[in-house]
């Protein structure tokens, strides 16, 4: 049994009077927000203006404190003059604003100060009414209702009905196996949505064979090959509504859209346009998701070891011919819910490196080819004859990584290298010493550069 962290969203279907107060209480998140990033940006513009006169710093206007508790406390001193309804929503929709906004300030500053790996985070930006809404609530009556399962409650809203039932989540709070710990309200898609962050104990079964191990190899022209000789189909569902999303596009830009540059308002017409696009977008990407969590539920359950490759997406996305494709995969997520899975039910996750020639090697002698055309779909060896698909070759490649992970070492080099002395796809040959591979190969206790991480 374990104990996670895990979030349970369910769709609303509230009324007239109760989705103006959800809509209120995002608006005062988002006001408190830009309440105290205004704060913070003047206080750092002053003291900006005041170090370039050379003044000591003793004698520069006092900083802020970023702590979310400091921005309450401040809040609560200014509330009854900047915001005078501020009594109309929950305390929580303001507090929510300010910690959103203490996260944010103590990102950009650890990113600048090199304390935060990844991509270099910006200073925080106002949020404008298009912005996504949202409110966060952690105190207060909230959680599912005591009176049947297809309502919850939420502070100052009252009992808000689902469209659909809530007995998932019921059944464990009443054995006393999740505990509620907060719920956020959220407009996406045109629709409302609750999501309650539970403290659950779970008892996910074992694998089926918990000795099978399955490579993934993902791809465009199939979801996923595994190495078991399975294909499965790529859906497509974003070029399946690419017609009715153009015709969309095409209705929206012959109507009256907005103009921030002559503050032009947008009409009614392109508005319930946009609203369509949404919900379009919104079907697709919940197909996408659906899809996803089948096969990756499927694999979990049936295997005992994963590999999966670290595949640069952004890379990927950034070739314009291929970007729309890969995006319509959604190669990221499927990782994700494979990790966060296997964790739960005891299943390894193996992850390859990125630059692990998987498709270039072969998987019946292992020599590496110098060079392979993504147009060649069907892999054939030089040295043995061994032919499979490109895709299912790759899969097994990666599915022989749990068992010998030192082979993933293999580094290939670009073909025409000048200062490469053995014939070309003379790379190393796994399974085999480097005296009957016939090449200098490294040492196969080198795995260095292998896997990311092994859970």
């Amino acid at each position: 049994m374990t104990e996670v962290i895990q979030a349970y969203r369910f769709a609303l279907d509230p009324d007239s009077q109760q989705e103006d107060q959800l809509r209120s209480h995002c608006g005062a998140q988002r006001f408190a927000y830009n309440w105290g990033l205004a704060r913070v940006k003047a206080v750092m513009d002053q003291r900006r203006a005041e170090a370039s006169y050379d003044l000591p710093a003793e004698e520069l206007t006092p900083s802020l404190s970023w702590s979310a508790y400091s921005l309450r406390k401040d809040w609560n001193q200014a509330k009854d003059d900047v915001a005078p309804w501020w009594s109309e929503n929950s305390k929580e929709a303001y507090a929510s604003g300010l910690a959103n906004l203490a996260t944010a300030l103590k990102n950009w500053n650890h990113s600048k100060n090199g304390k935060r790996k990844g991509p270099k985070v910006e200073f925080p930006r106002f949020k404008g009414k298009r912005h996504t809404w949202s409110c966060r609530f952690t105190t207060g009556s909230f959680g599912l209702a005591d009176s049947d399962r297809s309502h919850v409650k939420l502070p100052r809203i009252g009992t808000v009905r689902t469209h659909e039932s809530t007995r998932k989540l019921a059944r464990h709070v009443e054995r006393g196996s999740a505990t509620i710990r907060s719920a956020t309200v959220s407009f996406r898609g045109g629709r409302w949505f609750v999501s309650f962050s539970v403290k659950i104990d779970r008892n996910d079964p074992a694998p089926a064979d918990p000795d099978r191990v399955v490579g993934v190899d993902l791809g465009i022209n199939s979801l996923a090959v595994l190495s078991t000789g399975e294909v499965v189909p790529n859906p497509r569902h974003l070029e399946a509504a690419q017609k009715e999303l153009r015709r969309l596009q095409r209705q929206a830009s012959r109507r009256t859209g907005p103009n921030r540059r002559t503050r032009q308002k947008p009409s009614n017409r392109w508005r319930k346009t946009q609203v369509c696009i949404n919900r379009l977008h919104a079907f697709i990407a919940n197909a996408r998701r659906d899809g996803l969590h089948k096969l990756s539920s499927r694999l979990v359950r049936e295997h005992g070891a994963i590999v999966l490759e670290d595949l640069n997406v952004k890379g990927m996305m950034s070739n314009r011919r291929l970007a729309r494709h890969v995006a319509g995969v959604g190669m990221g997520q499927f990782r994700r819910q494979i990790e966060y899975k296997a964790a739960w039910s005891g299943v390894h996750t193996y992850v390859a490196s990125r630059w692990y020639p998987s498709s270039k090697t072969c998987n019946g002698c292992g020599a590496v080819k110098a060079k392979l055309r993504l147009s060649e779909r069907t892999y054939t060896c030089d040295h043995c004859g061994y032919r499979a698909d490109r895709d299912l070759n790759a899969a097994r490649n990666l599915a022989g990584l749990a068992s010998s992970p030192s082979c993933g070492a293999t580094e290939n080099e670009p073909a025409g290298n000048p200062r490469k002395t053995t014939p070309g796809g003379g790379g190393y040959c796994h399974r085999k010493t480097p005296t009957e591979a016939g090449v200098n190969a490294a040492p196969r206790g080198d795995s260095s550069g292998t896997f990311l991480h092994v859970s």
